[in-house]
């Protein structure tokens, strides 16, 4: 039998333990992936929407100039694309989920037909393109980390091209360098949503993919 003293220093240890709190509970390990599909303000205003993405950020990658500009990557010379590096929680969401819904965020198939004018500029036959936006920096692009990734992504590709009338566009390469966008690119949707291109192409754009997440029930509770 334990006696009074023996229960008295179990009783005393135990209110001088330290508190657990979440705060001191291992972050949940996470993951990324690397995806263009036009605007870079468009696809990350519709990875926000997705359940188990922690953080999205937009950027330029695929292309030669180190530490490229906004202004340097819209002159179509850098080979860079706009892209979203999207931080994910593996446990909620996978990364072929994540490459799974990006053939629902746009048209991977957008390449211009035939050689032509656009907006005052010439694009030859087979240049990029999202809505009214013409170049390669608006390329449909997925970028892999690991070789795991880049099988997922091909299995995908082929996949998805089952339903599609024209062929696939979309580059599949490995990530080199992911170069953040300025800060005034980073949730731009949220900050400026009575912006003109805001209100006519990027949430148009995101509430059609909403409705997709919706249906898949991949969307956030807090998003619906």
């Amino acid at each position: 039998m334990k006696t009074a003293f023996t229960l008295f220093i179990t009783f005393l240890m135990a209110t001088l333990a330290p508190l657990s709190s979440a705060a001191d509970a291992p972050a949940a390990k996470t993951e990324t992936a690397v995806i263009g599909g036009g605007c870079f303000w468009c696809v990350e205003a519709q990875y926000l929407l997705v359940k188990g993405v922690k953080n999205v950020v937009s950027g330029y990658a695929g292309g030669k100039t180190e530490n490229p500009t906004y202004e340097d990557v819209c002159t179509g010379t850098t080979g860079h694309a706009e892209v979203i590096k999207i931080e994910f929680d593996p446990a909620v969401v996978s990364y072929k989920e994540i490459i799974d819904l990006f053939w629902d965020a746009h048209d991977p198939t957008s390449v211009t037909k035939e050689d032509g004018e656009h907006h005052g500029k010439f694009m030859p036959k087979g240049t990029p393109y999202q809505g009214n936006d013409y170049g390669t920096q608006y390329r449909s692009a997925i970028f892999y980390t690991t070789e795991e990734q880049h099988k997922i992504a091909e299995a995908s590709k082929a996949e998805v091209q089952k339903k599609w009338k024209d062929p696939i566009a979309t580059e599949i390469a490995p990530l080199k360098k992911f170069y953040p966008a300025e800060d005034y690119h980073q949730n731009f949707k949220a900050l400026h949503p009575d912006q003109g291109y805001v209100r006519s192409v990027v949430t148009p754009k995101t509430e059609k993919f909403k409705h997709k997440l919706e249906e898949k029930g991949k969307i956030k509770p807090e998003a619906k």
